[in-house]
């Protein structure tokens, strides 16, 4: 099922012995679009403290109720890596976390919400995650030490690798949409299917371009992230987005809908 992630801030986060916090935020992978972290603001409870929760801890949502139970402690919680939010998230704090929680690899995995277990029958990879994380980093760094020249191998050591492609929805709200040939408008919010945490639409308000009217835009459409002066742009011409399916948030994202949105998009991308 699809939904707003705008509309799952705010949400109650419930471990088995107690509520948690709220859901402030979500991190996904910029390359795959998928979601990999919900961050949960403690609130008084851990003195205001942030913390990353994989999708993998999550049990079956309480949608009525606007709560996401997972099968852990606060005091698994409590105990936690204490990561930094409002800083990029590096490889290292990722393979902790993934340690300390016993979290197998969430990358390229078709994770939903749980009902029973730790990772609800998703299989580790033979590799454990915070080794293959580590290996990943040693290649990082003799590339970025290889760019950079002699100079950087005596600061090498002491520099935390971050994850390039970890971005925060915050962070993409209010990007510009660059066609080939023109603005399309900005993103102002992402759907998320809950079965597998993955991005299939972004929801772009489109301005002066389209009367105003918020479209949904298949991430498939999507070639290039810019971060650093907010845009991100598609190959296709402003005129193959004018039929793109409107989005209306007063109305549910009913099966039929969601049916139309996959075959409109999967059409489009064969033209």
């Amino acid at each position: 099922m699809l939904h707003s992630i705008q509309s799952l801030i705010g949400f109650t986060m419930g471990a088995t012995d107690g509520e948690i916090g709220k859901v402030k935020d979500f991190y996904f992978d910029n390359k795959t679009w998928k979601v990999k972290y919900l961050v949960v603001e403690t609130g008084n409870w851990l003195v205001g403290r942030k913390v990353l929760l994989s999708p993998v801890a999550l049990q079956a949502a309480d949608w009525d109720s606007k709560i996401f139970p997972v099968n852990l402690t606060r005091d698994q919680i409590k105990h936690s890596p204490d990561i930094d939010t409002d800083r990029p998230v590096s490889r290292q704090q990722e393979a902790d976390l993934h340690s300390h929680y016993s979290w197998p690899n969430n990358e390229g995995t078709g994770v939903g919400f749980m009902t029973t277990g730790m990772v609800g029958g998703v299989v580790a990879p033979d590799v454990p995650f915070e080794e293959r994380i580590s290996e990943e980093m040693r290649h990082h760094e003799d590339d970025t030490i290889s760019d950079r020249g002699p100079e950087a191998e005596n600061h090498s050591e002491n520099q935390s690798v971050g994850d390039v492609n970890l971005r925060s929805f915050k962070d993409m709200s209010g990007f510009t949409m660059d066609a080939a040939d023109g603005e399309i408008g900005d993103v102002e919010d992402l759907l998320i299917d809950s079965t597998t945490w993955s991005i299939p639409f972004l929801v772009i308000e489109t301005g002066s371009w389209y009367s105003g009217d918020k479209i949904l835009v298949s991430t498939n459409s999507i070639d290039q992230a810019k971060w650093d002066n907010s845009t991100i742009h598609s190959q296709k011409t402003t005129e193959s987005f004018r039929d793109c399916p409107a989005f209306d948030y007063t109305k549910p994202i009913h099966h039929d809908l969601e049916t139309s949105l996959y075959n409109y998009h999967q059409t489009s991308n064969r033209t």
